[in-house]
């Protein structure tokens, strides 16, 4: 008998507490995000299944990818790219932040805490009880920096000149 990775029984668990099918395209989707470091879109999901022999159509990768993040084993993104990327919750620190390139979209992950002690005064303050935060930081990243990229500036303008 294969060892079935930890990551994968649980979603196997998942389905079969919520009377769903365990499928192969489910386990083959799942499986590849779990062993996936980093941000995944649907097409880069698509297009590994194709590269590896999988034949799984858009509805299903979507499908299955809402019950991952659905089970909290799996993250969903929207870095402002106009699609949502995927993030395993098993290999990942529990704890993390986003630096997104906006010219060529690399993400950075860190870890601050910095940002961990300030969560805890404000919400001390408040008498507030977290479960979760986000924090997302967009701008350029160094090698577009030092390839000469600039951010846009697109923001509001005042109608009124200033001598």
């Amino acid at each position: 008998m294969t060892d079935i990775p930890p990551p994968l029984r649980l979603f196997r668990r998942y389905l079969k507490e919520q009377r769903l099918p365990v499928t192969h395209q489910r386990e083959a989707i799942a499986q590849l995000v779990f062993s996936t470091v980093g941000h995944l879109s649907v097409e880069e999901i698509e297009t590994t299944l194709r590269q590896e022999g999988n034949r799984i159509g858009k509805a299903t990768i979507y499908r299955t990818l809402d019950l991952l993040v659905r089970s909290r084993l799996v993250v969903e993104h929207d870095f402002g790219e106009g699609f949502k990327r995927y993030e395993n919750r098993i290999l990942q620190d529990p704890v993390h932040e986003h630096l997104i390139c906006l010219e060529c979209g690399k993400v950075i992950e860190f870890q601050s805490w910095e940002v961990q002690d300030v969560q805890a005064r404000i919400t001390a303050r408040h008498g507030f009880k977290a479960t979760r935060h986000k924090l997302e930081i967009y701008g350029l990243c160094r090698e577009c920096l030092d390839a000469g990229a600039q951010l846009p500036d697109d923001g509001l303008t005042c109608p009124i000149e200033v001598v």
